[in-house]
This record gives C-alpha cells, sequence and structure tokens, in this order.
C-alpha cells in the first residue's frame, strides 16, 4: 500500500505528481506493484478496414459495422434475420471486389490502414516536438483491427493517467463521432485504474482545415490545362430522418462547403454540395452524388471535379466509389473530363491542422 501520511508539497503526491515519473514510488512499501512513468496519450480514431479482402474477412468486418445500432438503428428482431440471413451471404463478395481493386497489395492492407499508420507518424513526431515525449500518440479503428479496447489498454499499461480521443472525423454525426466515443468509453470501463478522459470535437470550420483543404484544391487546378467548370464537395450520405431528429452533419457540410468557397474566391454555383453511399431504401440526404454529376454531365458540363471534405483518409468510399463508379456516371451522361481529388490525408498541411486541433485540447494537461 502506499503510504498515508503527507508528502512534502515540493514533491506532491507520489503517484499524482506534477512533475510525472519523479519519485512516484519513493513513499511505497517494497512489495507494491510497478507503476509506470505517468503519461498523456492522444488515441486517434477511423472507421475501420477489414483484414483482408477474402469473404470471411469481409463478413466479420461488415458483421460488425452493420450491427453498430449507430449505424442501423433499425430493431434487432427485424434488422439482424435480414443481414445474417441475406446481406452477409452476398455482400461480402461484392465489398471484397470493391477492396481487392484497390488494396494496398505491396503492404498487405488497405489504403486506409497505410495513411492511417502515416498520419500517426506524423502527428506523433510533430507532438513529440512541441510537449516531448510524455506524449503517447496511437490509432485505433471503430471497426476491425487495431480496436479501440486494445490500444486503450496499451495506453493504460503505458501509464497514460489521461487520454485525448480524437475521432478522425472533421463534421459530427452519430454512425460516426458518436459511435467511435461510445467504443472508447466501453474500453474504459474495462480499466481498474480509468484515465481522465476528453474527446475532441468536430473540426470542420477549423480555419486550418479549411486553408489545407482549399490548398489541396488549389494545387489540383494549377496542375490541370483545362480546368473544371464546377467543383463538387461529396461528403458520406445519411438517412433523412437523421436530421429531422436533431443530427448536425448535414449543416456542418453546409458549412465546410460554403467555408471553402469563401476561401478560394469563387461564385456559389461553382462549389456544390451532394451526399453519397445511399444504403437501404429510406430517404437519405440529397443531392445523391452519382445522380448529380449526371444531371450536370446532361446540363453541358464536360468537366467536373470532386473533392470529398468529410474523409480525413482516402478509403473504400473514394477510391472506389468516387473514383470509379461515380467518374463512370458522369461520363455516361456526355462527361468528359473527371478529376477526383484525394483526401488530405498525411499532406503536411493536413496534419499541421490536426496537431493545432490536438494541442488546443490538450490545454490544461501539459
Amino acid at each position: 500500500m502506499l503510504d498515508a501520511k503527507p508528502q512534502s508539497t515540493a514533491r506532491g503526491c507520489p503517484v499524482h505528481m506534477d512533475h510525472p515519473g519523479e519519485g512516484r514510488l519513493a513513499h511505497a512499501e517494497s512489495d507494491h506493484p510497478p507503476v509506470p512513468q505517468a503519461r498523456i496519450g492522444v488515441l486517434l480514431a477511423n472507421l475501420g478496414t477489414p483484414d483482408n479482402y477474402d469473404y470471411w474477412s469481409m463478413r466479420r468486418y461488415l458483421n460488425e459495422f452493420l450491427s453498430d445500432k449507430r449505424v442501423i438503428d433499425y430493431p434487432a428482431w427485424k434488422w439482424q434475420p435480414l443481414l445474417q440471413l441475406i446481406i452477409l451471404t452476398k455482400r461480402p463478395f461484392t465489398s471484397g471486389a470493391n477492396y481487392k481493386s484497390i488494396w494496398n497489395h505491396d503492404k498487405g492492407e488497405s489504403p486506409l490502414m497505410t495513411i492511417t499508420k502515416d498520419q500517426t507518424a506524423g502527428i506523433a513526431e510533430a507532438v513529440a516536438a512541441q510537449f516531448g515525449d510524455n506524449v503517447m500518440v496511437d490509432f485505433c479503428m471503430r471497426y476491425g483491427n487495431p480496436s479501440t479496447r486494445s490500444k486503450v489498454d496499451e495506453m493504460v499499461k503505458a501509464g497514460c493517467e489521461k487520454i485525448l480521443f480524437f475521432p478522425l472525423y472533421p463534421h459530427y454525426a452519430g454512425a460516426t463521432s458518436a459511435t467511435a466515443c461510445d467504443q472508447f468509453f466501453r474500453a474504459l470501463m474495462d480499466q481498474k485504474w480509468q484515465p481522465a478522459a476528453r474527446t475532441v470535437a468536430p473540426y470542420f470550420d477549423h480555419p486550418a482545415y479549411i486553408e489545407a483543404l482549399a490548398n489541396s484544391v488549389r494545387r489540383s487546378y494549377d496542375a490541370m490545362e483545362h480546368k473544371p467548370e464546377v467543383l463538387v464537395a461529396s461528403y458520406h450520405g445519411m438517412p433523412k430522418r437523421y436530421l429531422m431528429e436533431g443530427d448536425p452533419y448535414h449543416c456542418q457540410c453546409q458549412k465546410t462547403t460554403r467555408l471553402l468557397r469563401e476561401a478560394l474566391g469563387w461564385e456559389k454555383d461553382k462549389v456544390q454540395t451532394t451526399f453519397q453511399s445511399v444504403f437501404g431504401t429510406e430517404e437519405w440526404l440529397r443531392p445523391y452524388t452519382v445522380e448529380h454529376v449526371a444531371d450536370l454531365a446532361r446540363q453541358g458540363v464536360k468537366r467536373l471535379a470532386v473533392v470529398a471534405p468529410a474523409f480525413s483518409a482516402d478509403c473504400i468510399e473514394t477510391l472506389e466509389e468516387i473514383n470509379e463508379e461515380i467518374c463512370e456516371s458522369f461520363e455516361d451522361a456526355g462527361g468528359e473530363e473527371f478529376t477526383y481529388i484525394p483526401c488530405l490525408n498525411d499532406d503536411a498541411a493536413h496534419i499541421d491542422a490536426l496537431v493545432q486541433v490536438i494541442a488546443s485540447n490538450l490545454s490544461g494537461w501539459t
């Protein structure tokens, strides 16, 4: 047991000290279990990825994803028979083929995994330069591996008595940010010594994020001989019902588009907001990207660019859906030049923006 006697004010409490790691067990009995040096954890979180694109890897991943009540909020008695008996017998094949078309075969992982590792490395380097090695940076996935629970456990064992949890979604949505935080809090429930915790708020209107986004558009346009006539900002969709029930995602997406357009100094009709990845039969947020780009082509737009501000890293929804399916929709309707502008990924300006968000959220902890 730790000595209950009052400690010198110069040294502070042997466990919770102003200067972590100095004399933490100086007054403990000889049989006290080891206590690691106190640290702060920054845990980045993204959606997730299957371990591979084979049938069973895809089925495990899709089952976890589509069983999340934040993603599909239908009653289990109604949804699970449909999911287990029909959807999960067929969809792993089609989704697996889509993943195979974009897979990083050299590293044996999805592009989202590769990019998230690179982002984490860049953020860790910048955080260490600013705060020293007392802050530990790592990443987890809401679905698949590395799991949120495993990374929280690693951080606690490494001495992290405070953890800043950062869902890498610029915009809040129940099916993204909220479910990631849900999983983080579940993981904390397993800890005997539960760390203090903070979560990062959406950063969809952060000036550094908007400027990084605008710069990525400028770079892409500067490299083109013939500039696109319209820029479509395509966001991941959600049922319209969620908006009516109070989810702020739609409004935050609209604001990002407006701020991006203002940063570029363009007219209103030159940057348009759409939503992709419609699933199921109910109405989702409109306009649907796949339909809207075809409408633009039929209206005479020959050159089109698409950017995906809701994604912090390129993934199946951008590399396969936008760059293949949505591109095909535009060209089949008469469009001639389609350009997908990649996500910010590990771009230096993006890393700097994320580190700015982290630094402000660490205020009072460092």
